[in-house]
């Protein structure tokens, strides 16, 4: 009995585990890709939004900034 709670406990490990990583998006975005579209929530501070060109928001795309280029910088960390 002991041996086959271990086993079930395990599979379901497993499972769980499968299942977090199929989710995951595996690949990097390609040089000269599209950005996958999210929010971000807008900076508390007036000035920062009127920098953006995002005033009176509270989450904002990255499109919406009154910009001619955005420079984005993403960090991995692990």
């Amino acid at each position: 009995m002991e041996k086959t709670f271990k086993r079930f406990i395990l599979w379901i490990g497993i499972i769980l585990l499968s299942a977090g990583f199929s989710e995951a998006d595996s690949q990097p975005i390609k040089v000269g890709g599209v950005l996958p579209e999210f929010t971000l929530s807008a900076p508390s501070s007036s000035e920062h939004q009127q920098y953006l060109g995002i005033e009176g928001k509270d989450s904002f795309a990255i499109p919406e900034i009154s910009a001619d280029i955005v420079i984005i910088e993403i960090f991995n960390i692990y």
